[in-house]
């Protein structure tokens, strides 16, 4: 019996000479299922065992998908590269303005398209997680705080990824609850709605988070550690290999770990 070959899935990485750029050409030599055909980034001197160039419309060798992990400011550019060239883009960078989540949104009606707060495989089974819990545990009277830690060089507090988290749990909670950051202005009880979000700046830490749901006698918790950053380039590789051969739309990390 004859084994169907599988083709492997080939990718443009876009921010190839930053740190996740770096991780993720790491993860892709050690993956029999990808390969790296193509990377772009402003300084193209450093060696690579495959073509890089300073611009996305530069790039010859076709792909299946690109994993951007680069700066907001290349999005055009890169969104008209996947339409002409009919490419799936995984979109990792942060800091989209309004406009610019407008135009990819927009742009999902002709291009396949995967966009997350955060690609850890692990963060997005807890939002997963979150989904399935939130309410029963809050409509049995659980309080609800978050708690991140990081590192004493992030600048912006509480993260995206806590935000992010959050939104999902207030989701199943018609959105009702107020989010509360600073509680040492207050001389009250807690009031029933509202979830608290907390922020631990120290040392190295990678990346945090925890979700405590306390009850009366009784205290859950969901706790997600990042010990590295490789894995949000693991996450992007997952993605970019869920995305080949997917009709246009706006896909999330849920569809990726479904």
């Amino acid at each position: 019996m004859c084994r169907k070959e599988v083709k492997m899935t080939r990718i443009i990485m876009v921010g190839c000479g930053g740190k996740m750029g770096k991780t993720i050409s790491d993860i892709v030599r050690n993956d029999s299922d990808a390969e790296i055909v193509a990377g772009v980034d402003i300084n193209t001197s450093w060696a690579n065992d495959y073509p890089v160039y300073p611009f996305i419309k530069d790039v010859k060798e076709e792909a299946d998908v690109i994993i951007d992990f680069s700066t907001p400011k290349v999005l055009e550019e890169l969104i008209s590269f996947a339409k002409e060239k009919k490419a799936a883009v995984v979109l990792c960078t942060t800091g989209y303005s309004e406009e610019q989540i407008e135009f990819i949104n927009d742009a999902a009606k002709e291009c396949t398209l995967l966009r997350s707060a955060n690609m850890s495989m692990g963060i997005n089974t807890m939002v997963k997680v979150m989904e399935t819990v939130a309410k029963t545990l809050a409509d049995a009277g659980f309080d609800i705080d978050i708690v991140e830690k990081h590192h004493n060089q992030k600048l912006d507090a509480p993260s995206g990824t806590a935000i992010a988290l959050a939104d999902v749990i207030n989701e199943q909670l018609d959105g009702e609850y107020e989010y509360v950051y600073d509680r040492s202005t207050r001389r009250e009880k807690r009031p029933v709605k509202e979830i608290g979000l907390s922020a631990v700046r120290g040392g190295t830490i990678v990346g945090e988070h925890e979700i405590i749901f306390a009850g009366t006698d009784e205290v859950i918790e969901f706790k997600h550690t990042a010990y590295s950053k490789a894995i949000f380039g693991k996450g992007a590789v997952q993605a970019a290999k869920f995305l080949k051969g997917k009709p246009a739309g706006l896909y999330g990390m849920k569809e990726v770990i479904n």
